[in-house]
């Protein structure tokens, strides 16, 4: 568990947090109509009759949404219930033509599940957790409020108005904001993964709300906690942690109370604002839509749902570890994201089939290359850089040249700038632009016997037993080489001839 504390003039505290996240549905259609999901459309030009409420439209659900939620709970082990049903969320507000939102309250469509968060000792995470999520429920979207249109009105945009939503439900396990990020990190890995929602939380298709309380270190009640809504980054929900907790016990410590309520998270200044009251469930009125049969899933279906899903982040990080022979650090990088891993996995074959060698015998190699190197060569060159031109055909072919010792890792890194900027061939840049090493042992040679025998005296404090000399003989043969000689082949030399 987090040792995160806050220190208050009165004792310790410690935080609980739980996140409801709000996961927009991948689907073409809404949840209940066939108009358009796309982002970015012109306002209210994606709204179908069913969206609108008019009159005698009648809602009907969408396969496809009803399939990915499934996936979803098969992805992190939860119950998956044959059974679910439809209720009727009653608030008047001017995004929500209906009256009420369609959700899911007494029977959702999946139960208990769980994921795990690995230990970062960097982050504050000490050991791995294991943090409960209660349900995962299928609802429709409200619509948007713009305020920005009119000095005195605001305006309504119905477009996403019935779009599917997916609330991913976690049990108060979270003791501390690297927690809570870890797990919104870990949850949208796993959403990308399996393809049920791209994740992107600067589009609003992923959010948050986040639950937080504070009592004293040794209290097992939990104390009254606030909901701040719609917090659309992983940045900003660990801000919201921070800023919420030292404020009640802020508000503790000077004697007040805490109200339940829901608030808004301000991302220019990093704190959050009261909003309104906080509601309890029977202020919605909840009640089974009328409109809408049970959904009842058979066993075909579910078969087919988890026959469909792919290969998932803990078990490709293991196989990253136990197959290719990788690092748990990168291992958990490379399969944080999916398109991290399919590109290393991608130019992990290219460079296998380069060299001629199987994905084991090359893959820290390659894992090296795609985490740090050529990020590294992308940063550097910024605008300069045309990332197209960097094919994972020419990176293998990078990757070969140095795994033949033709090219050093600095030489390697060059090439790749030219490659990025120009789009020309990795061999024709190293041939042209003479950056191959050298690798002939009679010119290697050469030069070290004249640097033996222009440092006599460093030559003897070496062989006196000055170990550390042989790193001054390594630098000035590859300065008398212009770099290019091969290290390797500088080493053996020098071995043999300084004893």
């Amino acid at each position: 568990m987090s040792n995160y504390r806050i220190h208050g003039a009165t004792g310790d505290w410690e935080i609980v947090v739980g996140l409801e996240v709000h996961a927009q549905v991948t689907s073409n259609a809404k949840l209940f109509s066939g108009a358009s999901t796309q982002f970015g459309a012109e306002p209210n030009t994606q709204v179908s009759l069913v969206d609108a409420a008019m009159p005698g439209m009648l809602p009907v659900p969408n396969r496809e949404c009803v399939r990915q939620a499934v996936r979803t709970g098969m992805a992190i082990e939860a119950e998956i219930h044959k059974w679910s049903r439809f209720d009727r969320k009653n608030y008047f507000y001017a995004d929500l033509p209906q009256g009420y939102q369609i959700s899911q309250l007494y029977h959702p469509i999946v139960g208990k599940g769980a994921l795990t968060i690995e230990a970062d000792e960097k982050a504050g995470i000490p050991e791995d957790r294991t943090i409960g999520i209660e349900r995962i429920h299928i609802e429709q979207d409200a619509g948007k409020l713009m305020h920005d249109q009119h000095p005195t009105m605001s305006y309504v945009d119905l477009n996403r108005v019935g779009v599917a939503l997916m609330e991913i439900v976690s049990d108060p396990d979270m003791t501390s904001p690297a927690e809570a990020g870890a797990y919104v990190r870990k949850l949208r890995a796993i959403l990308r993964y399996v393809g049920s929602c791209d994740g992107n939380m600067e589009e609003g298709s992923m959010r948050a709300d986040v639950n937080v309380s504070v009592r004293r270190v040794g209290d097992t009640e939990l104390g009254t906690r606030t909901e701040t809504k719609n917090v659309n980054s992983v940045r900003f929900v660990m801000q919201t942690i921070e800023h919420e907790a030292q404020r009640q016990v802020n508000v503790l410590e000077d004697g007040g109370t805490i109200v339940q309520e829901t608030r808004l998270f301000d991302p220019g200044t990093g704190t959050t604002r009261s909003m309104r009251s906080k509601e309890d469930a029977h202020d919605y009125r909840y009640f089974p839509d009328p409109d809408l049969l049970p959904l009842e899933l058979d066993d075909e279906f579910l078969e087919a749902c988890r026959a469909s899903l792919p290969e998932l982040p803990d078990a490709k990080r293991l196989r990253y570890e136990n197959e290719l022979g990788l690092t748990p650090y990168n291992a958990r990088e490379l399969t944080a994201d999916v398109e991290v891993f399919a590109r290393f996995e991608t130019l992990l074959g290219e460079t296998a089939s380069a060299i001629g060698k199987p994905e084991a015998k090359v893959a820290t190699q390659v894992a090296n290359w795609a985490l740090s190197v050529a990020p590294g060569v992308v940063k550097s060159l910024g605008d300069e850089a045309d990332v197209s031109h960097g094919t994972a055909a020419r990176q293998a072919a990078i990757l070969k040249m140095q795994d033949a010792g033709e090219i050093s890792g600095g030489q390697a890194k060059e090439i790749y700038e030219i490659v990025l900027k120009t789009g020309r061939e990795p061999d024709e840049i190293a041939d042209t632009e003479g950056l191959k090493q050298v690798s002939d042992t009679g010119a290697i040679e050469a030069a070290i016997d004249a640097i033996i025998a222009g440092n006599g005296d460093k030559v003897e404090q070496y062989k006196g037993g000055k170990d550390k000399l042989f790193g001054f003989f390594v630098g000035q043969t590859m300065k008398a080489m212009q770099g290019k000689a091969n290290p390797a082949v500088v080493n053996q030399i020098l071995k043999d001839k300084l004893g």
